[in-house]
């Protein structure tokens, strides 16, 4: 395969201040972005978990999410540590029965934002009290469904919503647990669209405007709730330690004067994703932000407590494809397609994301050749790897696999050109379990009458 000038494509960055990593491109994929279980055969195939991957693949197919669990495991035991028992996990990452029962016996709560997430979490046997519901529109039914099931605490976002759990708390014996999430007005280093501490959101009440403080008067006048803290959440795919130091500033000084007993940091903690990134520890994320709260008032004995979601699951995962189509444009490009796409990865598409690619038969390979990674689907902007570096062996057949796909890959997956979802494999001391089987072109038609 010729190599590729692809200097007049700029990928749209948004990761923001970071360690930065001296690579080649050519070099192969660090080891550090690969799941913490990753070996290598004697004869050069890729492992996780005690797997092969090449094995993976032939026996369940492709495309093909696998995750190693005792990275899962190893992960929320650090935001335990780092954090205390109310930390929760994030589940829009990644969610699933058996990410649920892991989270949970690994001590961490579960934050859901949707009816659907909080169905999952309680079908694996999450006990209510062990959630937080989230969102922005959460309707009566939702609220109903939260009340229900006693959940934690319920994060309040809008006077709509405390109009509607004040009518559905009417009459009940005991006040409902509510944190207020407030908008700290702090700009992340991050793309637009995963931003969500700005004034300018859809999520929370302004500190700067004054509604976070009427709506901290507006519960502690309802009869039906109880308010036990205060929420802030400045966006995902963050690496800029400051950031945390800066929101935690503005939400402590606005928390320190209001007796409560409970403060969320929400999450955002950015994971690298390609050779030349680096990103905080969860340790790093924990001492800054908890420093920060304390400077700006915060008292001894208040329950702290975070959101870690990507920072949990994206290196624990890899998607596995298998090359289908390899097309050289003299001149131009090589572009390689691969089984899968947009459809279980749209990130690339949403946000510019950055992959990196591997073989899954030679993981430690040079990467000299420069190719155009694509999907199967019906769009030309169906690109999983804009510049991918490759081995110039590459062929038809070949097993390749793109690190860092444990956080919104299955989660965001679409039946785009009614393509079946992956499966999703959790793999442990050489042993594979489906958590997910991978759907039928049957499945495609339950929903029809």
């Amino acid at each position: 395969m010729d190599l590729v000038d692809e200097g007049s494509f700029q990928r749209l960055s948004y990761r923001g201040p970071m360690k930065q990593v001296d690579q080649q491109a050519s070099d192969p994929v660090r080891w550090s972005l690969l799941p913490s279980t990753a070996g290598v055969l004697a004869d050069g195939q890729l492992t996780i978990g005690g797997c092969s991957v090449e094995d993976l693949a032939a026996t369940y197919g492709t495309p093909l999410f696998i995750y190693d669990e005792e990275h899962l495991r190893s992960r929320c035991r650090e935001a335990v540590a780092a954090f205390g028992p109310d930390v929760a996990y994030a589940s829009k990452a990644f969610l699933c029965k058996a990410m649920a029962k892991l989270a949970h016996e690994e001590g961490m709560r579960i934050d859901v934002s949707t009816a659907g997430e909080l169905h999952v979490a309680l079908a694996a046997g999450v006990p209510g009290d062990r959630l937080v519901l989230h969102g922005n529109n959460k309707s009566e039914d939702e609220l109903q469904a939260a009340i229900k099931a006693s959940v934690s605490r319920i994060i309040v976002d809008s006077m709509d919503e405390l109009n509607r759990l004040e009518r559905l708390t009417e009459g009940l014996d005991d006040p409902v647990p509510v944190w207020l999430r407030i908008t700290p007005g702090v700009h992340a280093h991050t793309h637009a669209f995963v931003q969500t501490g700005q004034e300018d959101s859809k999520f929370g009440f302004s500190v700067s405007s004054g509604a976070a403080e009427m709506a901290v008067a507006r519960v502690e006048s309802s009869a039906g709730l109880e308010l036990k803290g205060i929420h802030a959440h400045i966006g995902s795919q963050v690496f800029d330690l400051a950031n945390f130091a800066q929101a935690a500033a503005v939400v402590g000084a606005f928390f320190a004067p209001l007796d409560l007993e409970e403060l969320c940091v929400g999450g955002g903690l950015g994971e690298a994703y390609v050779n030349a990134e680096d990103a905080p520890s969860m340790a790093e994320w924990a001492t800054t932000t908890l420093e920060a709260l304390r400077a700006s008032g915060v008292p001894e004995g208040t329950r702290i407590s975070a959101e870690p979601g990507r920072s949990i699951v994206a290196r624990a995962g890899v998607t596995a494809y298998t090359v289908g189509t390899i097309k050289e444009l003299p001149g131009l490009r090589t572009y390689v397609a691969v089984d899968g796409g947009m459809s279980d990865n749209p990130r690339p598409v949403l946000y510019g994301s950055g992959y990196e690619a591997l073989l899954a038969r030679e993981p430690k390979a040079s990467r000299p050749s420069t190719i155009r990674l694509v999907g199967k689907h019906c769009e030309s902007g169906d690109v999983l790897i804009e510049e991918a570096s490759v081995p110039k062996d590459l062929h038809v057949g070949d097993i390749l696999v793109t690190p860092v796909t444990g956080a919104y890959g299955s989660s965001m997956a679409s039946n785009y050109n009614k393509v079946p979802r992956p499966a999703v494999v959790f793999v442990r001391d050489g042993v594979a379990r489906i958590v997910v089987r991978r759907e039928t072109l049957d499945d495609l038609l339950t929903l029809e009458p």
